[in-house]
């Protein structure tokens, strides 16, 4: 068993470097999208009202805007999902393996 590493060597881990890049990459990746999601979502509601304000059916009371509003809200699940998906799959696993590697 290896012994444990310092803080200072752990840091400058080619291993422990990679695994950072990665989940930062992909974070940064979902964050964008997300901010994309978000604010096209807010600016759609800045300048363009009267198309969310048009009726789904003649006489219904439902506006093009609720199921957008809806959809904005189940992507970010999805992207959260998406994201908790990554970390159990890949990112906890390489997390795993630094630490033994580590001695941790």
């Amino acid at each position: 068993m290896s012994s444990k590493k310092t803080a200072r060597e752990i840091i400058e881990d080619p291993d422990f470097k990679a695994l950072v890049s990665k989940k930062n990459t992909f974070s940064i990746i979902l964050t964008i999208l997300e901010l994309v999601l978000y604010f096209g979502f807010v600016g759609l509601i800045a300048y363009n009202k009267p198309f969310l304000a048009q009726k789904l059916s003649a006489g219904g009371a439902t506006t093009i805007g609720i199921p957008i509003a809806v959809m904005t809200i189940m992507i970010s699940w999805v992207l959260t999902a998406v994201y908790i998906f990554w970390a159990n799959a890949s990112y906890d696993n390489d997390v795993k393996k630094l630490k033994d590697k580590m001695g941790g």
